[in-house]
């Protein structure tokens, strides 16, 4: 079988940990499997390299700064494959170029285009483990480029797509995908099967375990993925198409994301194309836009909210203001303070009441709702960010603990 894993940084974030990967990897070799292994940089080694270009450019190019960033992925996999050397284990370690990862040229945030595999399996054929540099690819120009964030994950999903591979195992510092964060509820299970819908929800709702870019991926091609801990020996979670619990449990998971905003455009025109002009302005500008609301006023004017990434707020303002003639608006304001809870599962599909027993929850800890959003298998809702614990574990004891 050919197995692609993957280990984020906590897991190779010293040589202690180095020594307990390198362990993982040469127990599925050696059972007579083929092992592609994609790396994170180390630890706090990204964070680190982002220093050191502030204090030479506070403004550096994103060329020069992919070039500085895939460095650390680049100690990751030589280190690697050092410590399965020093264990007799044939090893090769490659960058994202050497594997012909191809992208576009958009430096800092690259896209996919395609893997060449053809070096991956004249290396796979001499029975090498394989080691490639997470995070990074090659554009047209053969310069280095980086995935963004979660870009390690997005590199392993792609490669097992690219090499048929039977399964893509994602090791983290958790030992599976969990009905909420286990370390925020107690009482949080870790599911044994999640559907591609399920999972993709939850990534993109701010659950960490994957990012989203990579589920979308997986789903794509029908790569089935494995979320499991490089701490703790245990089955963990598998993503796939179909969950053979898909009709027993009404909600799959609980997240939240603290790193939103609220956007509300006050007194916008009641003209036709109002709605459409501020989101325009938006989308202009690059940024996602989430959990859409419109209030008549009396006036013959409305406050349009909608909510954005904490880090997109102020672009969306200034795009805003650029457009304000033309929109026809009196103000905009920004609430950071706040947050998104979102509930998840395929089942809700099937099941009535989800929505009344979620805001139930939320009613018997006195949590006022301030937007909501739902889907086929979503119900989001935009609360005060002080109450979101507070809310997770109410609306789990609702579903899990009664």
């Amino acid at each position: 079988m050919l197995f692609v894993q993957k280990f984020g940084g906590s897991s190779v974030a010293n040589a202690e940990r180095i020594r307990n990967v390198a362990g993982i990897i040469a127990e599925k070799f050696l059972e007579g499997n083929e092992v592609v292994v994609v790396l994170s940089a180390q630890g706090d080694t990204t964070d680190e390299l982002l220093e050191k270009a502030a204090e030479i450019n506070p403004d550096p190019s994103k060329r020069e700064l992919d070039m500085l960033l895939t460095t650390g992925e680049q100690q990751s996999i030589a280190l690697m494959a050092m410590c399965l050397e020093g264990m007799g284990l044939p090893v090769v370690s490659l960058t994202g170029w050497q594997v012909g990862l191809r992208t576009d040229a958009s430096y800092g945030a690259a896209r996919i285009r395609r893997v060449d595999t053809e070096r991956l399996r004249r290396e796979l054929d001499k029975k090498r483990i394989v080691l490639v540099a997470g995070f990074q690819g090659v554009n047209k120009f053969d310069d280095y480029t980086t995935l963004g964030r979660g870009g390690s994950d997005t590199t392993a999903v792609a490669l097992a797509a690219a090499l048929h591979a039977d399964r893509c195992q994602i090791f983290t510092d958790v030992e599976g995908v969990y009905t909420a964060d286990p370390r925020k509820v107690p009482g949080a299970r870790k599911l044994e099967e999640i559907t591609y819908d399920e999972m993709l929800e939850l990534a993109s709702m701010g659950a960490q375990v994957l990012m989203n870019r990579s589920v979308q991926l997986a789903r794509r091609y029908g790569v089935e993925l494995e979320v499991l801990s490089s701490l703790v020996r245990a089955p963990g979670t598998k993503v796939k198409e179909v969950s053979k619990n898909m009709e027993e449990m009404k909600i799959t998971g609980i997240a939240k994301d603290e790193k939103v905003a609220r956007v509300t455009v006050v007194q916008v025109a009641d003209r036709p194309g109002s709605a459409f002009r501020v989101l325009n302005a938006v989308s202009r500008a690059g940024i996602n836009v989430d959990m859409i609301i419109q209030a008549n006023g009396r006036d013959g004017a409305n406050d349009m909210s909608f909510v954005v990434a904490e880090t997109d707020a102020e672009a969306a303002c200034r795009a805003l203001e650029e457009r304000q003639a033309a929109i026809g608006f009196d103000h905009i304001s920004v609430d950071k303070d706040i947050a998104k809870i979102s509930v998840v599962g395929a089942g809700m599909m099937s099941s009535v009441g989800i929505a009344s027993l979620v805001f139930e929850a939320l009613n018997d800890e006195h949590i006022n709702i301030q937007m909501i959003n739902t889907s086929e298998i979503k119900i989001s809702c935009v609360i005060d960010a002080a109450s979101a614990d507070r809310a997770v574990a109410a609306i789990h004891r609702k579903f899990f603990e009664q």
